[in-house]
């Protein structure tokens, strides 16, 4: 039976009659459907190895959550550098813009989550148990026994496997592999809320993956609808080339043109769009199309692309413009972006150092002259014990006398808090002034070095 054309107005995995249609994309080969499968296999082995790979004693990628340390790719960040995350995210950000300003969704269609499991995962599974496409409709409609309980059961167990698998590895980033490998041998008592962590992450990928699906695209992720603001009629998309396939006819007939109106694009689409009614938000940008229809040209002795990537100007038979205004504003935001993370990482310093003011009285005056307390706290930030020393200078060079600026012995990956007492002779105060507190590393390098202000009483008042 020929399939109902999709419908533009409405949303395509929705029936008349406002119920869900679930999808059963066909299966389909080419260059672009090989090239994708590949990158995504890629795609997972880097998400699997990555909590493996050793680099600079620890893996690739842990985010040490429980110490408040993280390590990504060699470089290690305490908590109080989280505010370097602003400039990654925002440099990834503006990337993701400039790659969409060229090449549409080719991030959707190619590296995203989302389609590498479900294209590449879970639909080959299901695939492989039910068949294809009209036999996975078939076994949709058919009554609930036999073959149908015994292929649903081996399906749904198999996605629950994968998706408990896929959460372990997600928490290996957090715990890493060899504690995530005791946790699982202990009791799930022990660990409780990384076992209710894995089990609830793992219901939400499987809700996903086996009933959710397309859904997350259509309905949740905003990405598809930052696109129209993001391309131009000069970006690279997935297009129709009209002025050649219309009008649609049988291909044994002349005057019609190059496309046979046989649905394959349809049948392929796994957000079940129509291709040739123009650029969609539900199109992800995969490519299954472009396959599907170089397959039926290459059949009928046709010339590939009547479905292809190509900008709308060149669809339209126009020159594509490949340099333009947002092209240069999106790539100026994405340097600016990676520039001020990049400098932001080299000044990262193996110790940090806070320093606060202790509560209650703001200064004390003694017979010998004024103290100021400040507490001093010292982050260990690299994976063996050092031993740092904290000094402080007036920045006016005046005389100032310190406590508790004995040598601190702080293990690996810790921190110490200790009380700085800093005192003034009564001779050599004359007002409030500023100082420089410095934290110096066991080779006897300046580190890091704060300010502080020295509060003290009017001059007038404590002179003999």
């Amino acid at each position: 039976m020929k399939p109902t054309r999709p419908n533009r107005e409405s949303v395509t995995t929705i029936n008349r009659d406002g119920s869900r249609l679930f999808l059963h994309p066909a299966d389909v080969s080419g260059r672009f459907t090989t090239g994708r499968r590949l990158f995504a296999f890629l795609l997972i082995g880097i998400y699997v190895l990555l909590p493996w790979i050793p680099v600079g004693g620890h893996p690739a990628v842990f985010l040490d959550v429980m110490q408040g340390r993280f390590h990504l790719f060699g470089l290690t960040f305490a908590s109080q550098d989280l505010w370097l995350t602003f400039f990654l995210i925002t440099g990834l950000g503006f990337s993701l813009f400039f790659i969409t300003a060229l090449f549409g969704r080719v991030w959707c269609g190619w590296a995203c989550p989302q389609t590498v499991f479900l294209e590449h995962v879970y639909r080959r599974i299901e695939r492989w148990i039910e068949g294809d496409a009209p036999s996975r409709r078939r076994l949709d409609e058919a009554p609930w026994q036999g073959a149908k309980i015994v292929k649903r059961i081996l399906k749904h167990g198999l996605f629950a496997g994968i998706s408990l698998l896929i959460a372990h590895v997600f928490l290996a980033y957090f715990i890493s592999i060899p504690q995530l490998y005791e946790w699982m041998r202990g009791s799930p008592t022990e660990h409780f809320r990384a076992f209710a962590f894995v089990f609830i992450a793992g219901g939400i990928i499987y809700f996903n993956f086996a009933w959710f699906r397309e859904q997350l695209c259509l309905v949740i992720c905003p990405y598809g609808r930052l696109q129209s603001a993001l391309i131009d009629d000069d970006s690279v998309i997935i297009g129709y080339d009209e002025e050649r396939g219309e009008p649609r006819g049988p291909a044994k007939k002349e005057g019609f043109g190059d496309c046979i109106d046989c649905f394959r694009c349809v049948q392929v689409c796994p957000t079940g769009i129509d291709i040739r009614q123009g650029l969609q938000i539900e199109c992800i940008g995969c490519a299954n199309c472009i396959d599907a229809c170089d397959a039926i040209m290459s059949k009928l002795g046709r010339p590939k692309g009547l479905v292809r990537y190509d900008s709308q100007t060149g669809l339209a038979g126009r020159t594509r413009r490949f340099l333009r205004p947002r092209i240069f504003l999106y790539f100026a935001l994405m340097l600016a972006g990676a520039a001020a993370f990049t400098l932001s990482v080299s000044s990262l310093r193996s110790a940090n150092l806070n320093v606060v003011r202790m509560s209650g009285a703001p200064y004390i005056v003694g017979e010998s002259g004024i103290r100021n307390q400040y507490m001093v706290r010292v982050i260990n930030k690299s994976d063996t014990a050092k031993t740092f020393s904290v000094s402080a200078t007036a920045d006016d060079g005046r005389p100032i006398a310190l406590s508790g600026n004995d040598a601190l012995a702080v293990p690996a990956m810790g921190e110490e808090v200790r009380p700085l007492v800093v005192s003034v002779a009564r001779q050599d105060y004359t007002g409030e002034f500023d100082l420089s507190i410095e934290l110096t590393g066991p080779e006897g390098r300046s580190i890091v070095r704060r300010s502080a202000n020295f509060l003290g009483p009017d001059p007038r008042l404590i002179q003999p």
